[in-house]
């Protein structure tokens, strides 16, 4: 198994500012404002899957499709702003629906802090899959008829038993301190964060000796972030960037 120095050393060499210009946090690094700032975040979240290079191409569509400017984008979207706007499993039927429902959130509801705030009051953790299922809700309920397949892609049922990667992600984003995060959330504890589990992570972990479950799945996310907070109790997630330098430094 890793050592805690070994690991402290991988983190604290890729938390760094250089860091982010080849990750899609990139995107939320544009702005300043929290508003924009979380907007930004969560859309880049939904298309960061597949490959990387793609994805990041994607995004700077979008963004540019949005003019750089999240809110203001969000709060006036209309039916087909975004044209034929895809990505992979994502239609332009999905892209639509999920900005319209981020119209009304940010108009009538306050926004996604307030949502995910409101979400981590009520369940008090981030363990409890019904944390990401208030969130999810307020997504499916408002979802068109013509929603389909990318719709529900981007914004996963947890009940299905997924790692829930891109929502961790946006989660450690939001919540933790900079360079890399940005720490406009304080209603979540850094030591309640998850880690964003994904097939690289999930196979650089079981390398390092820190998780031994088959599946890449929320069970695998809980025993990897419990064998992680041995290491920083109070900031597992900080070891994203390690299981990233790890994968860096085997190639």
């Amino acid at each position: 198994m890793i050592t805690k120095t070994e690991i402290n050393k991988l983190a604290e060499k890729y938390e760094n500012e250089h860091f982010i210009k080849s990750d899609p946090i990139q995107f939320p690094h544009r702005f300043k404002t929290k508003k924009d700032i979380e907007i930004a975040g969560f859309v880049a979240s939904l298309i960061a899957y597949g490959t990387r290079k793609v994805f990041i191409k994607k995004l700077e569509q979008l963004f540019n499709i949005a003019q750089n400017e999240p809110l203001n984008f969000v709060l006036n979207y209309e039916e087909g702003a975004l044209g034929d706007f895809n990505y992979r499993f994502g239609k332009p039927s999905d892209f639509n629906s999920i900005f319209k429902i981020m119209r009304e959130l940010y108009s009538k509801d306050g926004g996604l802090e307030e949502l995910f705030r409101y979400s981590y009051a009520k369940i008090g953790t981030l363990r409890d899959s019904g944390f990401f299922k208030i969130v999810t809700d307020y997504f499916y309920s408002r979802a068109a008829a013509n929603a389909g397949q990318g719709f529900y892609f981007m914004i996963p049922n947890p009940e299905n038993g997924g790692a829930m990667k891109r929502m961790n992600m946006f989660l450690r984003w939001m919540v933790r301190k900079p360079p890399v995060d940005f720490g406009v959330w304080d209603f979540i504890p850094t030591g309640e964060l998850l880690i964003p589990l994904d097939v690289h992570v999930a196979r650089i972990s079981r390398q390092m000796g820190l998780l031994t479950r088959s599946s890449n799945d929320f069970k695998a996310v809980i025993e990897l972030t419990d064998n992680l907070k041995k290491f920083n109790s109070e900031d597992p997630v900080r070891y994203d960037f390690a299981t990233f330098g790890y994968g860096v430094n085997q190639k």
